[in-house]
């Protein structure tokens, strides 16, 4: 239930982001956006430990650097699809980190979901460098997952907060020292939406109760987290879902449904 609701708030902020962001410098979002959640925790969690919230923060970080970097040599649909892939990783590195198995209830809706990603972002033709840097990008958010599960059963996710994000906001800072740094006042309102509820709240949400479920599911949730974008998209952009993109949604929501209600994780 929570994780449905984390998934909800970060599949928002697509939307969201697209209304006002356009030419903003994406490093400079990327730090304002961590700078807002690392305030935002500090305030209400405290400073926390700094190990745990050091690694996740670096891996968290460097994603999005990957992410920025990937999307000035790739398309954005390609970018979509490749990033939301990360779900699709998660069991292999669920395996390689805590020995988790993938139950046949996981494998076929890990299956389902692989084919409804493909047909909601229009999948990939050709691999460019771009590509590549995406491809990192989304095998950092699978351990992003897979670690948040396995340090919130030895560590409270209070005190995980604010060290990832101050990590992750100087992580982003670094790599954008001596770029354009442009930020519209629309692009700090929508930092600051997406610095609290996206990324404090969502992630807090995603820590508390990520471990209770497994790393599986927990892919599976996030997995339809483009389908809860592009209805948004429909309903605040007026965005038009092509037949493809609707028959994805539906299988993604299937495949959601196969592996959530079936017993095994």
């Amino acid at each position: 239930m929570w994780l449905s609701v984390a998934s909800l708030i970060q599949g928002s902020t697509f939307p969201v982001q697209k209304l006002v962001l356009g030419d903003v410098s994406p490093f400079a979002y990327n730090f304002l956006r961590f700078g807002v959640a690392t305030l935002t925790s500090l305030f209400l969690f405290g400073p926390g430990k700094f190990k745990r919230g050091f690694v996740l923060g670096t891996v968290l970080g460097v994603a999005y650097v990957f992410q920025i970097w990937g999307l000035q040599l790739t398309t954005a649909s390609k970018s979509g699809f490749i990033v939301s892939s990360f779900a699709l990783m998660v069991p292999a590195v669920a395996y390689l980190v805590e020995k988790e198995r993938l139950v046949p209830s996981k494998f076929v809706s890990f299956t389902l979901g692989g084919l409804g990603l493909y047909l909601l972002t229009g999948g990939v033709k050709g691999i460019s460098l771009g590509d590549v840097f995406q491809m990192f990008c989304a095998v950092l958010f699978a351990f992003h997952v897979v670690l948040i599960t396995k340090f919130s059963r030895v560590e409270k996710e209070r005190d995980m907060m604010f060290w990832q994000f101050f990590t992750a906001a100087a992580t982003n800072a670094l790599f954008g020292a001596g770029k354009r740094w442009y930020l519209p006042k629309e692009s700090l309102i929508v930092a600051c939406y997406t610095g609290v509820f996206a990324t404090t709240f969502g992630i807090f949400l995603q820590t508390k109760y990520q471990k209770c479920v497994g790393n599986n599911t927990t892919a599976l949730v996030f997995m339809v987290q483009p389908v809860f974008s592009l209805l948004l998209s429909a309903i605040v952009l007026s965005e038009r879902m092509s037949l493809a993109q609707s028959l994805g949604g539906i299988i993604l929501l299937l495949a959601f449904l196969v592996g959530t209600f079936t017993r095994g994780r």
